[in-house]
Parts: structure tokens; C-alpha cells; sequence
């Protein structure tokens, strides 16, 4: 048509990767939500199937906000929500004991996942200052010692487990506010996890809540991650473990907008 612009070279490739950001994070908040209401109110079925669909639709979102090639932080990011997911989802095959370990085993990966991830920006982060850190640890091992009654023969994996998520807490804050706030709302929610398996605390509506602190969790921690990895970050390493740019920060696709499980015990669910 006469007078019309013509279209700019690119817009329509950088539409399509938007356009799927925004209905991925439109899915995520949809299927959160639904979760979350049966997580209260119920059916039961809805909040199992709804569950092993939270993390995969998180670090969807999380891929489409990046570009390849992915740095470092962004590549643990997902590969850490993906034994989240195992560990959502595989203990629902198993029973007793066994559906906890599988549980516990792949939120101890994960946590070593973003621990590995958070490990360039430790000058950032409350390993400077000791005496804060410790109370990370000193909550850990608290929750420990309550659990330890009832934990019997898996008191070893619980203890390991407290140590990894209380040092991914802390080295978490190396990535800022969000990022800080988000480790430690994962320590409450797995902290009621464990309190809940081990007969020691059950709050009303107890899977509501530790979903919803899981998600939360999960989602500041992924939000930390994308605005970091657009800034260029990681000490001088731009996208987390490529030589600064001198042009610019790490291309993004998009803004990523701030935004678990529940128990029948010992599963998150």
C-alpha cells in the first residue's frame, strides 16, 4: 500500500519469541493458580497433574527470555529446575522411605545445581560477612534438630540436605534483593516439608503453603537469574562464563516479569 512503512528486518523473529515468553508466564500463573486452588480445595488429581506441569513451564519461560548461547548461570538455572521436576514428580511412583529419599535426592541436586550457578557472585553475597551467614546455618540446623526425632535412618540425608540448600541460600544473595528473598522463602517451604514429614508441624491447608512458597521461591530465583544474565553479570564474565562484551550487556528476548507442592506427607505435592 501506498504510504505504508515496510516492515523492518528482524521484527517478525523477535515477535515470535515475545509472543511465546508472554503466553509461557500466562500458562505458568494460569496453572500456579489452578494448582493452588486444589491444593485447598481440591480435587486431588488436579493438583497432581498440575504439579509435574510448574516446572517445566517455568524454565520454558526462562529459556525463551535468553538467547543461545545460554551462559553458565542461565544453563544450571535450568538443568537445577529440571531435578526439581524429578523431584516433584518421581516420588509419586515410589512409597514410604523411598518416595522421601527420591524426593530429597532431587531437590539435593538442584541445590547443588543453583549453589555451582550462584558460585561467581560470592563476593556479592553474605560470605563476606560470616556472622550473618551463620544464621542460615544456625536455622538449618535447628530445623534439623527438631526433625531429628522422627527422621530415624534418614537423619544423614536430612542433615546433608540442610547444609546444601543453607549454603545455595547464601550464596544466592550474591545475586541481589530477589534473588536473596527467594533462597529463603525455599528454605521455609522445604523446612515445612520437613516438619510436616517428620510429625512435627502441620499447618491448615499445609500443601497450600508449601506450594506456594515453592513457587515463589522457584520464580524469584528464575527472575534473579534472567535479570542477571541480561546485565551481562558474573563477576566480568557477561551471560555467566563468556568475556564481557565491550558492545553491551547479554542479548535478552525479553522482560521477564517478577511475578511447590504440597504434602500428603512425605511427597511434595
Amino acid at each position: 500500500m501506498r504510504g505504508s512503512k515496510p516492515a523492518q528486518p528482524g521484527h517478525e523473529d523477535a515477535a515470535a519469541p515475545t509472543a511465546a515468553l508472554a503466553s509461557t508466564i500466562a500458562g505458568f500463573l494460569a496453572v500456579s493458580s489452578v494448582h493452588l486452588t486444589a491444593q485447598l480445595v481440591g480435587p486431588r488429581w488436579a493438583a497432581d497433574l498440575t504439579q509435574v506441569l510448574l516446572m517445566p513451564l517455568l524454565a520454558a519461560a526462562l529459556l525463551w527470555a535468553t538467547v543461545a548461547p545460554r551462559g553458565r548461570l542461565v544453563l544450571l538455572m535450568l538443568v537445577g529446575l529440571g531435578f526439581s521436576w524429578l523431584g516433584d514428580s518421581v516420588p509419586r511412583l515410589l512409597e514410604g522411605d523411598t518416595g522421601f529419599l527420591a524426593m530429597l535426592g532431587g531437590f539435593l541436586i538442584a541445590q547443588v545445581l543453583y549453589a555451582v550457578a550462584f558460585w561467581p557472585f560470592r563476593r556479592r553475597s553474605l560470605l563476606r560477612r560470616p556472622a550473618v551467614a551463620l544464621l542460615y546455618l544456625a536455622v538449618a540446623a535447628a530445623i534439623v534438630a527438631l526433625c531429628a526425632p522422627g527422621a530415624g535412618a534418614l537423619l544423614p540425608a536430612v542433615v546433608v540436605y540442610a547444609v546444601a540448600i543453607a549454603l545455595m541460600a547464601v550464596l544466592a544473595t550474591g545475586l541481589g534483593v530477589v534473588a536473596g528473598i527467594g533462597a529463603a522463602v525455599f528454605v521455609l517451604s522445604d523446612a515445612l516439608i520437613a516438619l510436616n514429614a517428620f510429625g512435627v508441624l502441620t499447618l491448615p491447608g499445609h500443601g497450600f503453603w508449601v506450594m506456594l512458597t515453592y513457587l515463589g521461591a522457584q520464580t524469584m530465583l528464575v527472575r534473579a537469574v534472567h535479570r542477571e544474565a541480561s546485565s551481562g553479570g558474573c563477576g566480568g564474565l557477561s551471560a555467566c562464563g563468556r568475556p564481557r562484551d565491550p558492545r553491551g550487556p547479554a542479548r535478552v528476548r525479553g522482560a521477564w516479569p517478577p511475578s511447590r507442592r504440597g504434602p500428603a506427607p512425605p511427597r511434595r505435592r
